[in-house]
């Protein structure tokens, strides 16, 4: 069987490292063709080495100048951008995870190029998914889901319509602060939001974790990629991490999946098509039966996690959810720097969204690439601007 080629937008993230693991593991299969990262400097340079991609592609220009100088003689050709390569360069899968709304644009370019897209870029969802389905309809790509949680969704509700479902629930692990008492969140230090009890991710993803933002985020992601009302979808703690979606069905069937606390799992099953031995790649590390014996769900207290009062306002509809992600990534930014408190994140964000330009911003039903920005760079301005003023620390 003829290799298939593989694209990793974001080689050196979380999703990145995984998703090159299994197809470092199945080399008969695969062939890494491309790469792409934005500074990490000594794992761009493990990677070129280890996997000889045909290209790189490094975001930051000083860090790929320096690279480039490194790498002058080799096969790897090391580009600036996506933009540079080749017209007829194409492939049968690329993983999409680049981190932030820096993921659209490659996204949609790589549709193009891609029979398969693994998309593990919310933001690009979020704030672009009218692009990026039209674009996959055109193309006849197939988009396929990797976030455990819409994985998970994608698993349970094919062949479902809308009227067959009664209920959507997202699982949160509720983050290191579960059970921290709520007098205490004001003195929340940022080494404590990113120390996640059961997953290892960065320091963004684990700050949304820790205050619930990334489920709001995802419920968003889940209403544009899915066919559901979004009244059907729902948070619900869930501490072991071992169920990422439950649905409940009218018939009175109630299903969920459940898998480890390992990326690899929903990686690896996107894929294969879940035609694949996991253990090929991983060992497992608990037991079902042992596990499934403390199986918890709870609802979310929404006074030690307000952010996910935010669903309430409608903030799914036309291009409102470009300013939740582009506020949140600045005040996430703010909050690691030491410039605001944890509960001033959500402070913040309601000062946004009250702002009385904010409606002209979020009205936009399908804002092409170039309003996506413009709302996304008002919404960073407007949120600098606001910390400025009030001068929290």
């Amino acid at each position: 069987m003829k290799k298939r080629n593989v694209a990793i937008l974001g080689s050196t993230g979380s999703i990145g490292k995984a998703s090159l693991d299994i197809f470092i593991s199945d080399k008969k299969n695969f062939k890494v063709i491309l790469l792409s990262a934005k500074s990490n400097y000594s794992l761009i340079i493990k990677q070129i080495k280890k996997i000889k991609p045909s290209y790189f592609i490094i975001n930051d220009y000083d860090v790929f100048q320096k690279v480039s100088k490194k790498f002058n003689n080799s096969k790897t050709k090391i580009l600036n951008n996506y933009k540079n390569l080749p017209i007829k360069i194409n492939f049968d899968i690329t993983i999409s995870c680049i981190v932030g709304i820096a993921g659209l644009e490659p996204t949609i370019e790589f549709i193009k190029r891609s029979k398969k897209i693994l998309l593990a870029n919310k933001e690009s969802i979020i704030c672009g998914w009218h692009i990026i389905n039209n674009i996959s309809k055109k193309y006849k790509t197939t988009i396929v889901p990797v976030d455990s949680e819409h994985f998970s969704i994608h698993q349970l509700t094919k062949n479902f319509k809308n009227s067959d479902l009664k209920k959507i629930y997202l699982t949160a692990s509720g983050g290191p602060f579960l059970k921290k008492p709520l007098s205490s969140f004001s003195k929340i230090r940022v080494k404590d939001a990113i120390r996640h009890p059961n997953w290892s991710m960065g320091k963004k993803i684990s700050i949304d974790s820790s205050n619930l933002m990334n489920k709001v985020l995802e419920i968003i992601e889940a209403y544009k990629f899915f066919p559901f009302s979004i009244d059907k979808y729902e948070i619900i703690i869930h501490p072991q991490s071992l169920i990422h979606a439950v649905v409940i069905f009218k018939n009175g069937q109630v299903k969920f999946l459940y898998h480890e606390t390992d990326m690899k799992i929903p990686i690896a099953n996107a894929i294969y098509d879940n035609n694949f031995d996991i253990t090929k790649i991983i060992k497992s590390k608990k037991q079902f039966l042992k596990n499934s014996t403390f199986l918890n769900f709870e609802k979310v207290d929404k006074k030690k996690f307000p952010i996910v009062t935010f669903l309430k306002r409608k903030i799914y509809n036309n291009s409102s959810p470009i300013i939740l992600n582009a506020s949140n990534e600045i005040l996430v930014d703010c909050f690691i720097k030491g410039k605001i408190s944890f509960n001033g994140i959500y402070r913040y964000l309601k000062l946004v969204f009250n702002d009385r330009d904010f409606k002209k911003y979020a009205i936009k039903k399908t804002p092409s690439i170039k309003d996506i920005y413009e709302i996304d760079n008002w919404a960073r301005e407007k949120t600098l601007e606001l910390i400025g003023d009030n001068n929290e620390k």
